[in-house]
């Protein structure tokens, strides 16, 4: 059996986003073209060591690592504001706000230029809130790629562990593909790169094809 590409050394830059329930943007970004890896967790507070039953005043955030050649944080933020789990006008607990953390200037400018954007197309005030990226602290094993998780075999057969949980490029993918989300022709090409078993392969592409165009929320 090939062995499973869960690393890629691609050059990347980070992003975070608080969208509602992590569960849901980890499957949504991971499949993206140009996201290398996702990992969930807890950001935008001033608490240490958060924890679920705990959060403190902290999100729940999705931190991504992405190529900026293949994919920009203007496209980032295009999936941001359309897949909000609880829309952008309602104000819920902070756990599940709208955030956007900037980790350096350009993105602060591009983020603040995209509010007003969407502001305006939307005609209507916006609940989001900008802020310095601080402290990540990644949530529990069990929240991690946590479509991807329900399929213990799989995860078992593609060699996932704790840590590869939050920084296998494979793991990201699968987690996406299984929750529908992506395209057929980027699948087929990921199968033969990545290395992936016939038994997992032929498991998630019938994932996608039936979850295709379902609701990604918790």
């Amino acid at each position: 059996m090939p062995s499973v590409l869960h690393e890629n050394t691609t050059a990347f830059k980070k992003a975070t986003f608080g969208l509602g329930c992590f569960w849901a943007c980890d499957a949504l970004y991971g499949a993206q073209p140009g996201v290398l890896r996702t990992r969930v967790g807890y950001s935008g507070g001033t608490k240490s060591d958060p924890v679920y039953k705990k959060i403190e005043d902290h999100t729940e955030v999705i931190e991504i690592d992405y190529d900026p050649k293949r994919i920009s944080y203007e496209d980032l933020l295009e999936l941001f504001w359309n897949y909000h789990e609880y829309g952008l006008t309602t104000i819920v607990k902070r756990q599940y706000m709208s955030l956007i953390l900037y980790h350096n200037e350009d993105q602060k400018r591009v983020a603040e230029i995209s509010l007003k954007k969407e502001a305006h197309k939307r005609n209507e005030k916006l609940i989001t809130e900008i802020a310095p990226a601080g402290p990540f602290y990644p949530a529990e094993d069990y929240h991690q790629k946590y479509r991807l998780q329900k399929y213990k075999w799989v995860c078992d057969e593609i060699g996932l562990t704790p840590e590869l949980l939050q920084t296998s490029h494979v793991a990201a993918r699968l987690n996406g593909y299984v929750a529908g989300v992506g395209k057929e022709e980027q699948f087929e090409e990921d199968v033969v790169s990545f290395g992936l078993p016939k038994t997992v392969a032929d498991f998630v592409r019938n994932q996608m094809k039936e979850n295709y165009g379902g609701n990604l929320y918790c």
